[in-house]
C-alpha cells in the first residue's frame, strides 16, 4: 500500500457525508492511517513494525470485546485510535473482520512480497482496499452481495490506479506491485522497472494494467448510480477521480515510470460535472475519453 498518500482515494467527512457517519468513518481512516504509518514509515526494521502491528491488532481485539473493556485497557498505546474507534464499532456494529483484514494487509507490506501473476495481486486488494468500501456500505445500510461485489470491483480498482499511477514513487522504494506474469508477457523484468528505464516495453506494460483497472472500474460503477443520495454522489466521485487518473496516465504515454500524474485543483470542476451526469458506464479512462 503506497504509505506516502496516506489513503487519499479515501473519502473522509467529506461535505456529502452526512453528520451522523462522520465520527465513524474518521475514526475507522484514523484507524487505517495508523496502520499504514506503523507498516511503511520510520526507520525501524521489518520485525520491529511486524511486533508493532501485532500490538496493534491486540489493541483492535480490545475494542471490539462484547461487553465493553474498560477504556484503559482499550486503548492501549494509541488511545486516540482506539478509544473513539471502539465506541463507533459499539454504535454502528462495524464487523471486526473488515478491520482485521486491514491489519492482514499491512502485515503483507512489511514482508514485501512479490505478486506472481493477477491473482495474487487481487488477493492483497482483498485485503488492502475492498474492506474500506464493505465498511462504508455498513454505514449506509447497503448489505446485499451483489452491491458488495460492485463494492469490491471498484475498490480494488482504485488501489490498482493508486499502484500504476505510483510506480515511480514505489519502484525505487523496492515495492513492485506489477506482478511477474505481466512483466514476463511484455518481456519486462523487475530489475529493469527498479532501474527506472523507461521503454516502449514498460509502456505497453503499464497500458495493460491501466485497462485491467478501467475494467473492473466499469464493472463496479453501476453501484455509484444504484446508491443516490449523498451516498452515490461521493461514490460517483471517486469513481470519476480514478478514471481521471487513467486519462493523466495516459495523457504522458503511460510513462508512469517516469512520472507521477496527479489530480490537481482545476480536474475537480470536470469531476464533479461527469458525477453529477454519471449513469451506470461513466465516462473516462484509458480507450475513447471524453477530454
Amino acid at each position: 500500500m503506497s504509505g506516502t498518500d496516506h489513503y487519499e482515494n479515501f473519502p473522509v467527512a467529506s461535505l456529502l457525508c452526512p453528520a451522523r457517519l462522520r465520527p465513524p468513518i474518521l475514526a475507522i481512516y484514523r484507524f487505517a492511517r495508523t496502520a499504514d504509518d506503523l507498516a511503511d514509515e520510520g526507520t525501524t526494521g521489518p520485525e520491529q513494525r511486524l511486533q508493532s502491528l501485532a500490538r496493534y491488532r491486540t489493541a483492535l481485539v480490545r475494542a471490539c470485546a462484547v461487553p465493553r473493556m474498560q477504556p484503559a485497557a482499550t486503548a492501549d498505546a494509541w488511545p486516540e485510535v482506539f478509544l473513539p474507534l471502539a465506541d463507533e464499532i459499539g454504535e454502528f456494529k462495524l464487523p471486526p473482520p473488515l478491520l482485521h483484514a486491514l491489519l492482514d494487509a499491512f502485515e503483507q507490506d512489511v514482508r514485501n512480497p512479490v505478486y506472481a501473476d493477477r491473482a495474487a495481486l487481487l488477493a492483497y486488494c482483498r485485503r488492502s482496499a475492498n474492506p474500506i468500501g464493505r465498511l462504508l456500505l455498513h454505514l449506509y445500510g447497503v448489505t446485499d452481495e451483489p452491491s458488495a461485489a460492485r463494492s469490491d470491483d471498484i475498490c480494488t480498482a482504485l488501489q490498482l490506479i493508486n499502484f500504476w499511477q505510483d510506480l515511480s514513487i514505489d519502484v525505487p522504494r523496492g515495492r513492485h506491485y506489477v506482478p511477474d506474469e505481466d512483466c514476463a508477457r511484455h518481456g519486462v523484468t523487475r530489475e529493469e522497472l527498479a532501474a527506472g528505464r523507461d521503454s516502449a516495453r514498460v509502456r505497453a506494460l503499464v497500458r495493460d494494467l491501466c485497462t485491467w483497472a478501467e475494467e473492473l472500474i466499469h464493472r463496479g460503477a453501476p453501484l455509484a448510480a444504484q446508491l443516490g443520495g449523498r451516498a452515490g454522489l461521493e461514490l460517483r466521485l471517486v469513481v470519476q477521480g480514478g478514471l481521471r487518473i487513467l486519462q493523466k496516465i495516459d495523457a504522458i504515454g503511460f510513462g508512469s515510470l517516469a512520472a507521477r500524474p496527479r489530480l490537481q485543483a482545476t480536474d475537480w470542476p470536470r469531476l464533479a460535472w461527469r458525477a453529477l451526469w454519471m449513469k451506470a458506464a461513466p465516462a473516462g479512462g484509458t480507450r475513447g475519453v471524453a477530454r
